[in-house]
Formats: structure tokens, C-alpha cells, sequence
């Protein structure tokens, strides 16, 4: 299980009053660019008006509109919560087969939102613990999860978020509050064409402290503006220690870590085994040692400390080699 960047992503699933962790084994952007991120995601369609139920704890509980012929009502068990016991809700046929109920299509959706996984795969079980696996769109997800118009703003919002930074790092001008793309992720001197244009003649910022450029470039490290400084860095040297109580000999690790892939802060929520996910890049890593999954799985189990032991705090973020 992960947080991570920016506030640090913290999510859970949650139905009714029971809890479950999801366990964790510079140019301006093209307005044709933009365009295509949000295609797939801003494309409305108009749905019948909704169903609501109050719950024994007085939340509102979606459910489907039984005159509703757009869509296949099935007599089975919700194949995204098949231990529910409310057997009179309805429940719909996604595209690969398996029943939804549009409450837990919501829930089990926005939690992939908070991991970082904005592409939509069917999570049942089709044999002993071989998954579905099939992907939705989201304009199925939207249609069968009956979101509201708050909710669709917030899945496409961080649908498009998540997009975006799969493909580019991107921070507005602090200027001309413009969009703009960094290409070189060790170069924290970043040119505006927006405001280079407006003023005719060079606007550099710094990424990291959003100033105007001050002092030579490029570098990697800080600008010469006063505070100018790698605040991700001095929270991964000055974070808290924690311990891992599921994970043997488990201690006095620092309770934020940069993927050793991407750079990503993540933080470990204590349970289960010692490897996490990285949301942002998908790959697996021990968070103790800073191993990847497949190296350190050859000399320890996931539950035992690394023959390395605990590894330093990280005096570096690693920058992403995106293939």
C-alpha cells in the first residue's frame, strides 16, 4: 500500500462501514496535445435520472433505475463485492460479462484514481485467482457507475492529471500561469515561449522555487533566488522513522522513500509485506532496502528484512528515463 506525491495520495476502499486497504505487492503544451489527453475523458452522455437509497448510516447509496432498458440487468451476485449481503440491489452486465452494482463500480473505480492507474481493467475473479482482466472505457465506467456530475468532473479531472504526467512533466509559468512541458527532467531551468513571445526577449523560471531564473543555467540542483530549494529532498532526509510490524527486523526505516524508478515520494501505510507499487510509473520495489521487486525477492521474502538491511536515507531523486 502507497501514498504519494504532492499531498501524498493516501486511498482506500471503502463500502457501508467496512474498510479494505488496496494492498501494494520547456515549451508551452500544443492545444492539439491537451486536446487529445482529454478527449477520451470529457465526452458526456445523458443518463436517466438516478436512483438514490439511503443507507442504515444515513450515506446515499446509488442504484439503478429498473426502467432503464439501455442497460442488462442480471440475476448474480456483484462480481466487484461478492460478499455483499444487499441482494435486492440491481445489478448491471459490464461489456466483459461480469455484474456491477454502480456503487461498487464507483468505489473500486476512484480507488485505481487514488493508486495512480487511470486505465480502467476488470478486477473479478474468472478462475482460482486468474482476474478478468478486460479493459472499460470510461465512458462505459460512466455510463454503469451512474456518476453525478461532480463526480464526473473529478474522474476526468485526475483522469486527464494522471494522463499528462505519464507522457510529460508539466507545471504552469508562474507568470503567465501557462502549462508548461519540462523535456529535460535534470534541467531545472525551464524557457516560457508564451512570455518570451509577449516580452520580447527570453523569460527562463525555475521549476522549483516558480521564480524568474536567476544566475547561470542550466542546472540541476537550485536556482540563486533565495529558498530555492529541493523540497522533496529535505523531506526524504528529515521524514520520520518508522517500522513495518508484518515485516521481520523492520526498523528505523524512513517513512518516505523516492522510487528508485521515476523519483516518485511514496510512503508505506505499515501493513503487509515490505514491496510497494509505485503509482506513477507501475513498478514494484522493496521499500526497505530500495531494491527492486525481482532483485530483492531473490534473497529475502517479503515479509523478512534484506540481507543489506535498511538502505540510508536518499541524499538524491532518481530522475525518470521514460522509454
Amino acid at each position: 500500500m502507497i501514498q504519494s506525491d504532492a499531498a501524498i495520495f493516501h486511498f482506500r476502499y471503502r463500502r457501508g462501514g467496512r474498510h479494505r486497504d488496496s494492498q501494494g505487492a520547456g515549451v508551452a503544451l500544443p492545444v492539439e496535445k491537451e486536446a487529445e489527453v482529454l478527449k477520451e475523458t470529457t465526452e458526456r452522455q445523458s443518463v436517466p435520472p438516478r436512483r438514490i437509497k439511503m443507507s442504515s448510516q444515513g450515506q446515499e447509496q446509488k442504484r439503478y433505475d429498473p426502467r432503464d432498458t439501455t442497460l442488462k440487468f442480471v440475476d448474480r451476485r456483484d462480481d466487484l463485492d461478492p460478499v455483499s449481503s444487499e441482494d435486492d440491489s440491481l445489478r448491471a452486465e459490464m461489456s466483459c460479462g461480469h455484474a456491477v452494482t454502480p456503487e461498487t463500480l464507483t468505489l473500486w473505480c476512484r480507488s485505481k484514481l487514488d493508486e495512480g492507474i487511470y486505465k480502467f481493467r476488470c478486477p473479478a475473479v474468472v478462475e482460482g485467482t486468474k482476474l478478468c482482466n478486460k479493459p472499460w472505457s470510461y465512458q462505459e465506467v460512466r455510463r454503469l457507475a451512474d456518476l453525478s456530475v461532480e463526480e464526473m468532473q473529478q474522474f476526468e479531472e485526475t483522469i486527464a492529471r494522471l494522463a499528462a504526467a505519464e507522457y510529460c512533466e508539466i507545471q504552469p509559468c508562474p507568470q503567465c500561469k501557462t502549462n508548461m512541458e519540462r523535456k529535460d527532467l535534470s534541467n531545472l531551468c525551464v524557457k516560457c515561449t508564451i512570455c518570451t513571445a509577449d516580452q520580447k526577449k527570453t523569460y527562463m523560471f525555475c521549476w522549483q522555487c516558480q521564480k524568474q531564473w536567476k544566475g547561470h543555467g542550466p542546472r540541476s540542483d537550485r536556482c540563486d533566488n533565495d529558498g530555492c530549494t529541493n523540497k522533496d529532498l529535505e523531506l526524504l532526509q528529515t521524514c520520520k522513522t518508522i517500522s513495518l510490524p508484518e515485516v521481520e527486523g523492520a526498523t528505523n526505516c524512513p517513512s518516505v522513500r523516492a522510487c528508485p524508478t521515476c523519483g516518485m515520494k511514496v510512503e508505506h501505510n505499515r501493513q503487509y509485506c515490505k514491496n510497494i507499487n509505485c503509482p506513477r510509473c507501475h513498478v514494484e520495489f522493496c521499500f526497505v532496502c530500495l531494491k527492486l521487486k525481482r532483485e530483492c525477492s531473490q534473497t529475502s521474502s517479503p515479509y523478512k528484512i534484506c540481507p543489506s538491511g535498511v538502505a540510508p536515507r536518499q541524499t538524491s531523486i532518481p530522475v525518470w528515463k521514460r522509454k
